[in-house]
């Protein structure tokens, strides 16, 4: 066992699909299930119980997880004790975050600096990506997790992950038993979408008008968990980022793939140029985290 499996073996758990336990860990569908498989062989029983709509773990997956959580916080632990040994960090760090990005913990990120940097004056915003892309932009943020590629040429990027986004929809809808939607089923819809400072509402925007779409967007909202609730009460329906659609929040709701031209969720942490030494080292030790998963 090593923690590349471990690191599979709690993602597949949490999202319970291989698709989207392998888009989280930016690894190829494949290689993923032979991970999987591979740690099923040494163990000599099976992990998961796969169906065609979910991925659920067995008696021996459900022992073996508590165990895969602790080896991976320990490495964390190990690599957190060797920083703290060789770099120190003081001063302030600005940082920014949308909400519900899902390729990077946003608020363990921020609890693991303030654990490791005691002497870090850490100060947190929670805004919409273009507000955020601002703020990096005028210096009043040191670094921002976003989800938007428009107004980035004064700022430095990396790339977190990427996802598809896809249409949430009520049980009852007639689109509920659709294999997929087609652009042309997305006309003559009401929506529930989030304000304009969010990257998805951009993004839904660009893509419906690019294919002809004309939306009525009935309700605008600030939080995940009211569009999701508004759906839930059949005010509309949301165009939205998979990692939404898999909340616990969203279950009763049915997602349904949009065509291949859709575009795609685009996370990635920024900072301005030149960056700050603070925001240089989060970027360094957000690298070394996702490292475990590579």
């Amino acid at each position: 066992m090593d923690l590349r499996q471990m690191e599979y073996l709690v993602t597949l758990a949490d999202e319970q699909q291989f698709t989207r336990a392998a888009a989280v860990c930016g690894v190829s569908q494949s290689g993923l299930s032979a991970a999987i498989r591979g740690l099923e062989d040494e163990l000599g029983t099976t992990l998961f119980n796969r169906t065609t709509r979910r991925v659920e773990p067995t008696d021996a997956g459900l022992a073996l997880l508590p165990h895969a959580r602790t080896m991976l916080a320990q490495a964390a632990a190990a690599r957190d004790a060797v920083v703290r040994a060789t770099r120190e960090l003081s001063g302030s760090l600005r940082v920014g975050a949308e909400q519900c990005l899902g390729s990077v913990d946003v608020s363990g990120l921020l609890e693991r600096v303030h654990k490791r940097y005691p002497l870090v004056d850490l100060d947190f915003t929670q805004a919409g990506s273009h507000d955020l892309v601002a703020r990096v932009n005028d210096g009043t943020l040191d670094i921002a997790f976003v989800a938007t590629g428009d107004h980035l040429a004064r700022v430095n990027r990396v790339e977190l992950g990427r996802r598809p986004i896809v249409l949430l929809v009520p049980s009852w809808h007639p689109l509920a038993t659709a294999d997929h939607a087609d652009w042309s089923d997305l006309r003559d819809q009401d929506y529930v979408d989030f304000q304009e400072s969010w990257a998805v509402r951009s993004l839904n925007d660009e893509a419906c008008l690019a294919h002809g779409v004309a939306r009525r967007v009935r309700c605008t909202v600030n939080d995940v968990h009211t569009l999701l609730d508004l759906v839930h009460r059949g005010l509309g329906v949301a165009i939205v980022p998979q990692h939404v659609a898999s909340k616990p929040q969203a279950a009763g709701l049915v997602t349904v793939p949009l065509p291949e031209s859709a575009p795609q969720w685009v996370v990635s942490a920024i900072t301005g140029t030149p960056s700050s030494a603070s925001a240089s080292l989060l970027l360094d030790l957000l690298d070394s985290d996702l490292a475990l998963t590579a």
